[in-house]
């Protein structure tokens, strides 16, 4: 037989001496992955030991023997600097934060809960593939920092993503460790008998259970569900063992567990939350949760419920395309879901709607779409970055089909980095230098960094010089471990020391290896691009890492077709394809290149984040307009390929590869290798410089987080406490005013419109309107009557929409009168339409009540 399952269980606990316990303390907050003081104590203990355990604190704990013990505890300086580094946490925990400064008195009703699929906290906790879950990870610091009242709410996979090897022909492989929960600083939380609190979710004919383990991220918990536990069957208990595995029902079961199992285990927890953030459509059950947990809670039906709670839901989307929703046929769901949407007092035909577009349609081929399940329980939604909040706006306007594209209520709260996460010692310091320490308490705030611009350019070089070399160092390292792996001979493991030269400009390229990131862009013209890495006054060379999922095979290509160059066409010394990419290896290269490369076919990046971490390392960027570059170039902060006018498409990567070849040779590495009399590149780094003052602050965590509170959290949370209150007064209020507007509005129409602008109207001159409507029965209080100005465009199209609202002024022929005076500021062809939209004080009717009656010709 195998192996058998524990039945009861103990841990043997080896205490630490009272003086060496705060290093369990420490272990267990993953405040450390931020603080480079604790970091460096527990690598001062056995660099060895520190490596061969991944960088893991926790584990290193565990793994310390009695007489390093011994000598610890003989050694004054390193107790002196345990208890210092002791201090800083206790002193981080206890400190005043921005939310309570900001809103006194919040903290108390405020509880918001983040949700997300995966979490990018550190890689000792591999339980998160790429840029959503290192988002998440970053925005769990940043709200740790901010003292927001917050959760993270996310799954504990067994065997985490994959981890990459490649074969001898560059082929990806995929290998899924089964990594120890116990080895890792996790807490499984208990009940006051001391057994696991577990709770449980239905599937078909059956009941999943879960267990529940936390991890603290500084001042924010985090709740992970672990399916493995000995009550289920076989199957259920693999449903948290990879992420983003199995097929397409092992895809809906794990979003079960996330969605329904995370608020069940909120509520097991004795946490009731009065926002919850659904980060990507993987969480979007919990909507549905949320409504009958609800119903239950205050004995109301499934509109009131759903009309309270949608007010307290938020939901942001990272993907620009259709294709990257979760989708399931309708079958599926009603296999899962059939035993539950009847809770909800609704039938399940109702339910389907809530994942499909208008007119019954849904986003590919009558499949239920997760993000407009989130979107139809959310008054909150957005995307990251101004450009992919204006391709959402195109994408879901058929949800809005009254309201102009520009108006469809899906905000951007564009995306930001950890800086404390992802800065290096080096440049930490220098800030701490010439910045003052003060910087690192609001990474977000302009004027903290506006001293950069003093560093000298001597000691600014020098800081980037020892990264680069520092870099090239960890990918020698990285390539001699690959070498023992393989087996190979001594001549390629002597040749490694060949690779890469650390005085040369270097480019780092690492991300996910999806098609249309276009990886291999550069391989355009081999030729040329063997040119630019091996000219004898310019040279250059690449780092390049990333994974394809496992199921895609045209990313696995890409892949092939990169290591391939390296090997066949002799640019090994200059060109490095690292295996296995993950946060360790991205805090090394955005640390240690030169520029960082972004290469995606416009307007498919929804964000990216990596450029973003190289620019408080000294680091500049070199990318196509899209995602956050889209809003932040400006010459003289970076590089720019290609431009905003072409139309978006596939058929723009010849003209987009002599673009970057141009910028690269003709720009990049000019600008790079232009030295001073002292050798040292001062108009790079000038560049440098405003890049870190202009960009530094307003791509961080701290500045988006803030966003998030700003806009969202604590006006959700208002409205749903509101809504909530007295029995749901406000709430039952809101439907039965909603309802009887929707009744009232196909009478509701504008009937005359009369003004007073003539021909001809002067920049700046003011004209007064005057429109009748008649309102089918609703009080003129009930309505808003709006003068919508704009530029005109093709086919009489209003462009660059300014509404202006018009004032009640009475009766009139059995019409409601309405009338304002709007202002032209601009000159050229200008246009006005008047419109009536439904009005209530506590409602945002354009995200709720999408009901537009437009002047007609």
């Amino acid at each position: 037989m195998k192996n058998p399952k524990f039945v009861h269980a103990f841990e043997v606990a080896d205490e630490l001496s009272e003086a060496l316990r705060p290093l369990k303390k420490l272990a267990r907050n993953f405040y450390w992955t931020w603080s480079h003081e604790i970091r460096a104590l527990f690598r001062s203990i056995d660099k060895g030991l520190w490596d061969r355990v991944e960088h893991c604190p926790f584990r290193m704990v565990r793994h310390l023997g009695e007489e390093r013990r011994a000598r610890l505890l003989e050694d004054p300086a390193f107790l002196s600097r345990l208890k210092h580094c002791e201090a800083l946490l206790d002193g981080y925990l206890a400190a005043p934060t921005w939310f309570d400064e900001a809103y006194p008195g919040e903290r108390g009703s405020a509880r918001i809960a983040y949700f997300c699929a995966e979490f990018g906290i550190s890689e000792s906790l591999p339980i998160y593939s790429g840029g959503l879950g290192v988002l998440a990870g970053d925005h769990l610091k940043a709200a740790s920092d901010l003292g927001l009242p917050l959760v993270g709410m996310g799954l504990l996979y067994a065997r985490g993503y994959f981890r990459q090897r490649l074969s001898h022909d560059g082929w990806q492989q995929e290998i899924y460790p089964q990594y120890d929960f116990y080895q890792m600083p996790l807490e499984l939380v208990r009940q006051e008998d001391d057994r696991p609190l577990r709770i449980s979710v239905e599937m078909p004919d059956r009941v999943v259970t879960c267990q529940i383990w936390r991890a603290d991220v500084g001042r924010v918990p985090v709740y992970l569900l672990d399916s493995n536990v000995l009550e289920n069957e076989p199957g259920d208990q693999s449903i948290t063992d990879t992420l983003y595995g199995g097929d397409e029902e092992m895809r809906l079961r794990q979003e079960m567990i996330l969605g329904i199992g995370g608020m069940r285990a909120l509520q097991a927890l004795g946490i009731q939350p009065t926002v919850c953030h659904m980060n990507e459509g993987h969480a979007a059950f919990l909507s549905i949760e949320r409504i009958r947990q609800f119903m239950e809670r205050h004995g109301c039906d499934y509109e009131t419920a759903r009309q309270v709670c949608l007010a307290g839901n938020v939901f942001t989307t990272h993907t620009p395309v259709p294709a990257g929703f979760d989708l399931f046929p309708a079958e599926l769901l009603e296999k899962y879901l059939g035993s539950f949407v009847p809770k909800l007092g609704i039938d399940f035909g109702t339910f389907l709607t809530s994942g499909q577009m208008p007119n019954g349609e849904s986003a590919s081929e009558g499949r239920f779409n997760m993000a407009v399940l989130a979107m139809g329980h959310s008054n909150w939604l957005n995307g990251v970055s101004k450009l992919h909040g204006a391709v959402s706006r195109e994408m879901f306007h058929r949800r809005w089909p009254s309201v102009p594209e520009e108006e469809v209520p899906i905000e951007a709260i564009t995306n930001g980095v950890h800086t404390l996460t992802w800065v290096s010692q080096r440049m930490q310091q220098l800030f701490d230098e010439f910045l003052g320490s003060g910087w690192a308490l609001q990474p977000q705030n302009p004027e903290r960094w506006r001293r950069a611009m003093e560093i000298p350019d001597e000691a600014l070089w020098a800081a980037i010089e020892d990264q680069r070399g520092e870099l090239v160092r960890f990918i020698r390292k990285r390539l001699q471990r690959e070498v023992r792996r393989q087996n190979l001979g001594k001549t390629d493991f002597g040749a490694i020391g060949g690779v890469l030269d650390p005085r040369v400009l270097t480019i780092g390229f690492a991300r996910r290896f999806a098609s249309y990131k276009r990886a291999t862009l550069l391989l355009n013209e081999p030729a040329r691009l063997k040119k630019l890495l091996f000219s004898s006054e310019r040279p250059m060379q690449i780092v390049i890492a990333g994974k394809a999922h496992p199921r895609d095979d045209a990313g696995k290509s890409l892949i092939q077709e990169l290591t391939r160059f390296v090997e066949v066409e002799g640019a090994r010394s200059r060109m490095v394809f690292l295996e296995d990419y993950d946060m360790r290896i991205a805090r090394a290269l955005v640390q240690g290149v030169d520029l960082w490369l972004n290469n995606p076919r416009r307007p498919m990046e929804a964000s990216g984040t990596s450029g973003m971490k190289v620019i408080p390392n000294g680091g500049l960027n070199c990318s196509i307009l899209d995602g956050w570059w889209d809003e932040a170039f400006q010459p003289g902060l970076g590089f720019a390929v290609g431009d905003q006018e072409r139309p978006p498409g596939e058929g723009h990567d010849w003209e987009d590869a002599h673009s970057l070849y141009g910028v690269l040779e003709y720009e990049v590495a000019h600008r790079f290798y232009e030295r001073g009399a002292d050798g040292v590149p001062h108009g790079w780094l000038a560049m440098i410089k405003r890049s870190i003052c202009e960009l530094a602050p307003q791509f961080s965590t701290g500045r988006m987080v803030e966003e998030y509170a700003r806009k969202f959290y604590l006006p959700a949370s208002k409205a749903f406490t509101e809504r909530e209150a007295d029995g749901c007064a406000l709430g039952r209020e809101m439907l039965g005013w909603k309802r009887k507007v929707q009744g009232a509005w196909p009478g509701v129409s504008v009937v005359e419109v009369h003004d007073t602008a003539g021909r001809s109207v002067s920049p700046g001159q003011t004209f007064k309107i005057r429109a009748k409507a008649r309102l089918a029965g609703l009080d003129p209080s009930e309505v808003t009557v709006e003068a919508v100005l704009g530029k005109i465009g093709p086919n009489r199209d209003l462009i660059g929409l300014s509404p202006s609202s018009l004032a009640y002024a009475g009766e009139e022929d059995g019409a409601s009168v309405f009338e304002g005076e709007v202002v032209c500021e601009q000159p050229g062809p200008r246009g006005y339409t008047v419109r009536v939209l439904p009005r209530h004080a506590g409602l945002d009717a354009l995200a709720e009540l999408p009901l537009v009656r437009w002047e007609e010709d």
